[in-house]
């Protein structure tokens, strides 16, 4: 098989894939342990490969355009994003487990896996202002 041949079937993934991750981080909203917004990243940019007009739609979106316009052209969230998504997966998640998950290592996992996930959110870069990038100094123009 040819490269050319593999660079078309592996061009007719992206298509699916966004429609898997869309409908994962829609499960996300109502699932406490499965988050949305990393998701909806990469259903953003298996869009941005395959359909423009799905990939607008979601840019657009008026629940999910601010954040995903921040990440693809500043590659950051800003402070009241992050704080929300820290506390609802420490509230939501943490909380079920601790009141709904098994004694013993699985309540121990599920916690783990909750830190995990308060330690991604807290990695990603914040955006500063509305204008600059996260790595440049506000005080220069």
């Amino acid at each position: 098989m040819s490269f050319a041949t593999i660079g078309f079937f592996v061009s007719k993934l992206w298509l699916p894939l966004g429609y898997l991750f869309l409908a994962i981080g829609a499960i996300g909203v109502v699932l406490p342990l499965l988050p949305t917004t990393p998701f909806v990243l990469l259903a953003a940019g298996c869009f941005s490969r395959s359909s423009p007009r799905l990939h607008a739609w979601l840019m657009n979106s008026e629940l999910f355009g601010p954040i995903l316009r921040d990440w693809e052209e500043r590659k950051c969230i800003c402070l009241k994003v992050k704080v929300f998504a820290i506390s609802m997966t420490l509230g939501v998640g943490g909380g079920s487990i601790l009141s709904f998950g098994p004694e013993g290592w699985p309540r121990y996992a599920g916690l783990a896996l909750v830190l995990v996930g308060c330690a991604v959110i807290i990695s990603l870069p914040l955006c500063r202002d509305n204008n600059k990038a996260p790595d440049q100094d506000p005080s220069t123009p």
